[in-house]
């Protein structure tokens, strides 16, 4: 399985968009600092995600996401 999904930092009003494998080991793996472009935000927490069977289709819906429609779509299905 290939997930899309979205975390939030603990401390900012930040959110990051992305796709995966295996979500548990990438929020780890951001949480590490291995995602230089935000470190400056950890830590942080997986707000929503959206499971797939193929790579391309997570990759697609991650673009979706970093849309205004996606945005738009998340702000309805997160709790800040």
């Amino acid at each position: 399985m290939f997930y899309a999904y979205v975390i939030k930092s603990v401390n900012h009003d930040y959110f990051y968009k992305g796709h995966c494998k295996d979500i548990a080991v990438r929020l780890q793996q951001h949480n590490a600092g291995m995602t230089e472009s935000i470190r400056p935000y950890l830590p942080f927490e997986l707000v929503y995600f959206e499971e797939f069977n193929t790579e391309d289709e997570a990759i697609r819906r991650e673009k979706y996401f970093k849309t205004s429609a996606g945005r738009r779509y998340l702000k309805t299905k997160m709790v800040s």
